[in-house]
């Protein structure tokens, strides 16, 4: 009971993953401020006719074939409730011949687009959570026991046997961890990844650097799987060996197509090959432990290998750290949850737990097996690969199995698909990541994540030439860096809310808190040299750049926070005194003092229809023409003359022939004598139909645009005029 009460309280603050997150509701202060300044608009008056109908005939008969046409015309907007229209499907396909043809072209590679509402059917049920959280922690299996017992064999042949006591120590290792994250779930109902986690109980530079380290992970998972499962590919095939790189950027884009088609279908996609594993996986076991009882069980002695150092005790902690790569993709399920059917917290607590007893099985069978064959690593062939070709010697077992580890190696990156942009959907709703990173694509799917990663990953891969391996002592230290802050936020988590049960659950996030800060030393201080350097600077460094983007978007709050108006009667009027007041600070229609200005570079119909435009809105309205020289300054003064002179006219004369600049600077002047002023500039527009004749014209208008676009108080507005050919 304790537990779900944290979870409503978690709710509470906003955890849940919906397409609304990009709009934040407002502050209760904001709110009040906003009824206050609401207040003060009454004064400013509201015209009750609009000159069109904004309902677009909401209560109009639905449309019906006409005799020039057989079909209805397309709905583009509905009404579903009594006050709002809803844009239909049509609606969202662009108006341009290629805007058409890229619409047509997404929709047949990711699918249509879904609507907000299908968020909820969108999410996984624990038969299709289980193999797309758990495929890169149970691929594992498959590099982990060979990369514990590579280190041990440097010590000789004899040293081996340690890997039964090691493994042991992981198996303690998985489960305390395992349960950790079990009791995390239910206290975070709605996200229990690391970042949140750390963040709300050891505050926000904790859960960033957290954060950092799951990132590197999710990257790092990508572009090693991927290298190890085309490695396999290669080994089968030595004539793609010449392709890896284009292999691996294509699997990595096929993965990402995948994942852009939604959480549902990606997990249709990617179910079957990770059961396929652990299916091979267990048949492996199951023969091979047959076969190891019909002789007692007695263990063959493992080759005689030189030994290249001396045992001792940082050896056996490099062993070690090297075997709990086993455990990475652990903490998938607890930054998932938003994506389990209801009841969330509930599901993903399960699926954890089938993760976790999983792992442990595969784990501890396949080192206990190696052990008991007398199997050593060899460079030419892996571990695995040797177990397959003792157990399964004819048949097409050995192929079966060779061809699903090949597998689950490519699409254990499908798990870093899943959470990555997860993660950096929580560090944006809290402002310390791009707030892009909140929107939901076509298929709710995160896109800007899912892209981000795909291109961190594939940058990685082609560096390194498709060959990564070197990269696998990074993954400890990330890894076990989120972890141990993860489980040590929860016991600070339970001291604070002392439930039933409190001290249990502290205690086994105290154990889990202690033995991943071990791991976390040693990988770090053992594996210092072999890369895990590289994690130590990039964490600081990624925890600085989520600061200042944090502090970037604390500054941009503060700038457009609401705040109550000045009292009435302050200035004349109601509004800001003249030549008072601070630029873009008017809140209230009466506050507002304007100054129309309409750049005129010749008198034709795209210039008179922006004075016209200009003077329509019955504000103080000044015209300006940039000349080069003196003559045509006159000349064009004559031309106005002949129009008219309905607008007053400043002439600006350039001798050295610069437009933008003169006017840039001319309009910044007029506003600093004036800062109450808003100067609205109206740009006449040439639209063209055709983008070859683009670069036949000047395109001043958009130059002019781009330069007064950091003048504070100047809007910038443009009266179009289309040319049909």
């Amino acid at each position: 009971m304790a537990q779900e009460q944290a979870g409503d309280d978690e709710a509470e603050r906003g955890t849940v993953v919906t397409p609304s997150a990009e709009f934040p509701p407002l502050a209760p202060e904001e709110r009040a401020a906003l009824r206050r300044i609401g207040e003060r608009w009454r004064d400013a008056g509201r015209p009750d006719e609009l000159p069109v109908d904004p309902t677009l005939g909401r209560h109009r008969r639905e449309p019906a074939p006409s005799r020039f046409g057989r079909l209805a015309p397309i709905e583009m907007f509905t009404v579903e409730e009594p006050d709002e229209l809803v844009a239909t499907e049509p609606a969202q396909v662009p108006g341009t011949r290629l805007g058409r043809g890229l619409s047509r072209l997404r929709g047949a590679l990711f699918g249509p687009p879904l609507r907000s509402s299908a968020v909820l059917y969108e999410r996984m049920r624990k038969l299709v959570a289980l193999p797309i959280l758990s495929s890169d922690l149970l691929s594992s299996v498959a590099y982990g026991p060979e990369a514990m017992l590579t280190v041990l064999v440097l010590a000789g042949g004899a040293t081996l046997g340690l890997s039964l006591p090691l493994a042991a120590a992981l198996v303690v290792l998985m489960i305390a961890v395992g349960l950790s994250y079990r009791q995390t779930i239910p206290a975070y109902p709605h996200g229990a990844g690391s970042y949140i986690v750390a963040s709300d109980n050891l505050g926000a530079t904790p859960g960033l650097a957290a954060a950092a380290g799951l990132m590197l992970d999710y990257v790092l998972t990508v572009s090693v799987s991927v290298a190890a499962g085309v490695s396999a590919i290669t080994s089968a095939l030595p004539g793609l060996g010449p392709a890896t790189v284009p292999l691996g950027v294509l699997v990595i884009a096929v993965l990402l197509a995948g994942n852009l088609r939604g959480v549902r279908t990606a997990g249709n996609i990617f179910v079957l090959p990770t059961y396929a594993f652990v299916a091979a996986l267990l048949a492996l076991l199951v023969v091979g432990y047959l076969r190891a009882a019909g002789r007692g069980f007695a263990p063959v002695p493992p080759p005689a290998v030189p030994a290249a150092e001396g045992l001792g005790l940082l050896l056996v902690l490099r062993a070690f750290a090297s075997g709990a790569v086993s455990m990475t993709g652990i903490e998938a399920v607890s930054n998932a949850i938003p994506a389990f059917r209801p009841t969330e917290w509930r599901n993903a607590r399960t699926t954890l737990g089938w993760m976790v007893a999983m792992l442990v099985v595969l784990f501890a069978g396949l080192v206990v097996l190696i052990h008991l064959d007398g199997l050593a690593p060899r460079p030419d062939q892996t571990l695995l690969s040797q177990l397959g070709r003792l157990t399964f010697p004819t048949g097409p077992w050995y192929a079966l199995l060779q061809a699903t580890t090949a597998l689950i190696l490519l699409l254990a990156a499908n798990t870093a698909f899943n959470d990555f942009p997860r993660l950096l959907f929580f560090m944006a709703r809290n402002g310390h990541a791009p707030r892009r990173f909140l929107h939901m694509g076509d298929r709710l799917a995160f896109t800007n994540g899912l892209v981000t990663l795909s291109v961190a990953a594939g940058a990685i891969f082609v560096a390194f030439g498709g060959h990564t391996t070197s990269l696998i002592p990074l993954y400890a230290v990330g890894v076990f860096l989120a972890f141990t802050l993860s489980q040590a936020g929860m016991v600070v988590h339970w001291r604070r809310h002392r439930g039933p049960g409190w001290r249990r659950r502290l205690a086994i996030n105290a154990v889990g808190a202690s033995l991943s800060g071990v791991v976390l030393l040693t990988a770090a201080f053992s594996k210092f040299t072999e890369g895990a350097w590289v994690v130590v600077i990039a964490v600081p460094l990624l925890v600085l750049l989520f600061q200042q983007i944090h502090r970037h978007y604390a500054t941009l709050h503060r700038a457009l926070a609401l705040h109550p108006p000045p009292a009435a009667g302050s200035a004349v009027g109601g509004g800001p005194a003249e030549g008072g007041g601070p630029a873009e600070g008017e809140e209230l229609p009466q506050e507002v003092r304007h100054l129309v200005i309409v750049p005129v570079a010749r008198l034709n119909r795209a210039s008179l229809r922006a004075l016209a435009y200009a003077a329509s809105l019955g504000q103080p309205t000044l015209a300006v023409h940039i000349a080069p020289e003196d003559a045509e300054a006159d000349r064009f003064r004559e031309q106005w003359q002949a129009w008219g002179d309905h607008v007053r006219l400043e002439m600006i004369v350039s001798p050295y022939r610069a437009v933008i600049g003169p006017l840039a600077h001319y309009l910044e002047a007029l506003h600093a004598s004036r800062a109450d002023l808003t100067l609205t500039v109206i740009v006449p527009e040439v639209v063209l139909r055709r983008r070859w004749h683009r670069p036949l014209h000047s395109r001043a208008e958009q130059r002019l645009r781009a330069a007064l676009r950091a003048l504070p108080g100047v809007v910038v507005t443009s009266v179009p005029v289309h040319i049909s050919d």
